[in-house]
């Protein structure tokens, strides 16, 4: 039998949708080819992906014991990603999942003192919980600007390290954090459609530390993410500047059309038992309403073939948006247009450098 015949059909929904993304975010492509090439069954995904991820890890601890720092911080930020990419969308089996994301937690945390520039691991206070964030600041900046980023219904802090790297080499800090349903606050909070609560939990701990420059924050959010960031403008004015690269503009819309990886892992994430109470949940994620309130400057992105977030979705994101906008519909692009990423991933990160008052470099 034909082994794309013989596939689950999950398995080909996740290669279909998110191949260019693995690849673009750090994942090597004879790793993606190979491992999904021997995954005929949606049960053997996460454990195929963490044998993978075992060899880079041990790569790194074995850098690690040589003292060869920077090897080590690379090794293991490879590691991370592959049991990220293990665990992403791996919601019907929440114990392996789980087991998983604690991998790509722990390689990622072990390489962050080995980075360039490092990375700190923050908690930020999200009462009556906290929120994990990993803070980077680009090197001899004192007090530098901070871009605070938004993950997305299936993406963690520990897939950033691509993203991370632009803006810090732009001289910007990043604080990447886990909110509400998402990477380490999934197990015990729930997805929530007010997001700006989140973000004003971050910018209030970004007030809190004297190594940054409360006065320059950016926002960016990715997918999902992309929502919760256009979202959160609205509504938390000390934000300077936002970018919002395929975001929804009314979730239950986006989530009808979605394939079944998504719509469950949003059921499991935002606690709902049964996928018509996940939907319910899902009309409580919409701009309508309150894009008119985002007045800071916006930089919105979506790819011209995006299936999973349309783009007509930004286009109603930046008609109804009261300040400054840049409205991006990239040619060819699928869902964070990751298949054309130098359509805009540089432009996005330079444009939110001149809002934060950085010189071009």
């Amino acid at each position: 039998m034909d082994t794309a015949t013989a596939r689950d059909k999950r398995v080909e929904i996740a290669i279909h949708n998110w191949a260019p993304r693995f690849v673009a975010n750090g994942v090597p492509l004879a790793d993606f080819e190979e491992v999904t090439a021997g995954i005929e069954r949606w049960d053997g995904w996460c454990a195929a992906w963490s044998a993978r991820a075992a060899v880079h890890e041990e790569l790194g601890r074995k850098a690690l014991a040589a003292g060869c720092r920077l090897s080590a911080g690379e090794h293991l930020t490879r590691a991370a990603l592959c049991h990220h990419f293990g665990k992403f969308m791996f919601v019907h089996d929440i114990a392996q999942m789980r087991a998983a994301h604690e991998k790509a937690v722990e390689c990622r945390r072990l390489a962050l003192p080995h980075l360039r520039p490092a990375g700190e691991r923050v908690a930020i206070p999200y009462r009556p919980q906290v929120l994990a964030g990993i803070l980077r600041k680009p090197a001899a900046a004192a007090r530098p600007p901070v871009v605070v980023m938004c993950m997305g219904l299936d993406s963690t802090k520990e897939e950033m390290d691509v993203y991370e790297n632009i803006f810090l080499a732009r001289g910007m800090a990043t604080l990447a954090f886990d909110g509400p349903g998402q990477g380490e606050a999934e197990y015990d909070i729930p997805i929530r459609g007010d997001y700006e609560v989140a973000v004003t939990a971050v910018v209030d701990f970004i007030e809190t530390r004297g190594d940054l420059d409360r006065s320059r924050i950016g926002l960016w959010g990715v997918s999902l993410g992309g929502y919760y960031a256009a979202r959160a403008a609205a509504f938390e004015k000390r934000l300077k500047a936002c970018v919002s690269l395929s975001g929804p503009y009314d979730w239950v819309e986006t989530f009808d059309g979605r394939n079944e990886l998504s719509r469950e892992a949003f059921r499991v994430r935002s606690h709902s038992k049964t996928m018509e109470e996940a939907r319910e949940k899902a009309k409580t994620l919409t701009l309508a309403g309150v894009a008119k309130s985002i007045t800071c400057p916006i930089y919105i992105v979506a790819g011209e073939l995006d299936h999973l977030t349309p783009p007509h979705n930004a286009e109603r994101i930046a008609a109804e948006a009261s300040g400054p906008k840049v409205l991006s519909i990239i040619k060819g692009g699928n869902h964070v247009v990751n298949n054309r990423r130098y359509m805009y991933q540089t432009q996005t990160a330079d444009w939110m450098a001149t809002q934060l008052g950085l010189r071009k470099v």
